[in-house]
């Protein structure tokens, strides 16, 4: 019942958070009426959209699953989640929504729209510095720092790989 009660929680996070962040991409809508994206973008943005959504999806599956308990901070997973795609990036859930944020700008033939990704990267670049990663340190020790020595926070690199981490 513990990973049936994560997931609920999680679906209901999840359409809270879309929901939240579409809204707010829409509101950048009106800034880029002059000069719309081709009608082709579309074609882009679909995929991003839907590549994007498959990470987010498959980050809340592995919390669910191997970390039982939720990508909500005040409903953090209780076990510490260094698999799946938190293999190759310390941070794939954000990767994922920004993706799908350009995704849903490309769609939407908006540039603004599109670099709202920009102040939304910013955003979750300082929440991961100023309070994630701190509070993972504390609650994980070791085992973190382990894992923050081997995992890049946002570029991507195969498991396995050395590297500083801070990237």
């Amino acid at each position: 019942m513990t990973r049936l009660g994560a997931a609920l929680r999680s679906l209901v996070y999840i359409i809270g958070f879309v929901w939240f962040w579409g809204w707010l991409a829409l509101q950048f809508r009106p800034l880029g009426v002059a000069s719309p994206l081709p009608p082709a973008s579309r074609v882009a943005g679909a995929p991003l959209m839907i590549a994007g959504g498959a990470l987010v999806l498959s980050c809340i599956g592995w919390f669910v699953v191997a970390g039982r308990g939720t990508p909500a901070p005040f409903d953090a997973p209780r076990v510490f989640v260094p698999s799946g795609p938190y293999r190759w990036v310390r941070n794939p859930m954000y990767l994922g929504a920004l993706v799908v944020l350009v995704g849903f700008g490309f769609w939407n033939r908006s540039l603004s729209m599109a670099a709202f990704a920009i102040l939304a990267f910013a955003g979750a670049h300082l929440f991961v510095v100023a309070y994630e990663e701190p509070t993972l340190r504390r609650r994980f020790g070791t085992q973190y720092a382990e894992y923050l020595a081997r995992v890049n926070r946002w570029i991507p690199k195969p498991p396995g790989k050395t590297g500083d981490g801070a990237a």
